[in-house]
């Protein structure tokens, strides 16, 4: 199976299945000397790890992270990092009775026509449990890009018909949700409870800022930092649309509502006076904050009876069973964040090589 690396200077592949014997990632490209321990790696792991609260799925899985390769004494030695976090709850016997079932909304049908075969029980690769392997390489390059001055702020917008109101960062923390809107987090809950009372799921929208980005990263045709963040985001498995700045809206505005005006600042550099650009011009960061929305779509499976085809081909209905989130979202917000880095670590070493005053100040300082 080809299609499981990202990154170009900062390279990560992801393996392993939901029901194997464990998920992971290699990281190649890392810079040598960073501290780094599994706690660091840990305390983004528990941010989408399972059974956290109600509106997760139920499986009890630790997800805890060992780092087999690339670190010594606490720093990254500039070799490849492996990590691998191992499956212990697994429960394929839940997937037995539907093993020669399309799921309405997974991956199963187009995985049978492409390899003629097909992991049955929970969707092997195509499970959002592949996302762990891109959390722990998110984990490395948020760490890499804080020391840089660069910060994410990433958080659920919207869950069905709820959408924040407010915005209190502390407040995303604070509620299963990761909603910055405590009341909106309550409106949410309560569809959600309603969602589950009828056996049925909910999507929503991810949105994150990418504080304290530098101008000039990404280039200009084919690797634009917009491009890429959209191909990273869209890579996640529910994620089923994608927008920078004013996204879908800016189709509906004039030219006058929609260009970012310039005036110079206090300091007396240019300043933006608005964002509608979402912090990109022209596939280029121009040193606003980078803001971006990923929508996800409901959790496939739910616990209403669906109409299906077998692979034998006979029409039939299918009935899930198993342990599945309502939603899938809050549990997406930190790959959504993990995404965006490695994009932004991945432009930002290619950058390097931009100018020529960047190699004379870095091989003749």
């Amino acid at each position: 199976m080809a299609g499981s690396t990202f990154g170009t200077h900062f390279k990560i592949m992801t393996w392993g299945e939901s029901h194997g014997k464990g998920v992971g990632v290699v990281v190649d490209g890392c810079p040598a000397g960073l501290e780094l321990s599994e706690k660091d790696i840990q305390i983004f792991l528990d941010r989408r790890k399972p059974g956290r609260s109600r509106y997760a799925t139920p499986r009890k899985e630790e997800d805890c992270v060992e780092i087999f390769s690339g670190v010594f004494e606490g720093k990254t030695t500039g070799t490849p990092i492996a990590m691998a976090v191992f499956n212990k709850t697994q429960r394929s016997k839940d997937y037995s009775e539907i093993a020669k079932m399309y799921r309405p909304g997974h991956a199963d049908l187009t995985y049978d026509l492409k390899y003629g075969f097909r992991d049955y029980r929970g969707g092997g690769r195509s499970s959002g449990r592949e996302t762990i392997g891109r959390v722990a390489a998110g984990a490395i390059a948020v760490k890499i890009l804080n020391q840089l001055g660069i910060t994410f702020t990433t958080y659920t917008k919207s869950i069905g018909p709820v959408v924040m109101e407010s915005f209190c960062k502390d407040e995303i923390l604070n509620n299963a949700l990761c909603m910055p809107d405590a009341k909106a987090a309550q409106e949410a809950e309560q569809y959600l409870e309603q969602c589950m009372k009828e056996g049925d799921s909910s999507g929503g929208v991810i949105e994150c800022i990418i504080h304290g980005l530098m101008p000039g990263i990404g280039e200009p045709v084919f690797e634009k930092l917009s491009s890429n963040l959209a191909k990273a985001i869209c890579s996640i498995g529910a994620v089923k649309g994608f927008e920078i700045g004013d996204g879908m809206m800016a189709a509906r505005a004039k030219g006058s509502e929609n260009n970012d005006a310039y005036h110079l600042g206090n300091d007396g550099r240019l300043e933006k006076m608005t964002n509608h650009s979402g912090g990109i011009l022209g596939g280029i960061s121009d040193g606003s904050d980078v803001i971006f929305r990923a929508a996800v779509k409901p959790t496939p499976s739910i616990f209403h009876g669906q109409r299906t085809v077998t692979t034998d081909g006979e029409e039939s209905e299918i009935h899930i069973k198993g342990r599945h989130d309502p939603i899938i979202v809050p549990r997406a917000v930190v790959v959504a964040e993990s995404m965006a880095a490695l994009t932004v670590l991945d432009l930002m070493m290619e950058a390097m090589t931009s100018r020529m005053e960047y190699l004379v100040r870095f091989f003749k300082s």
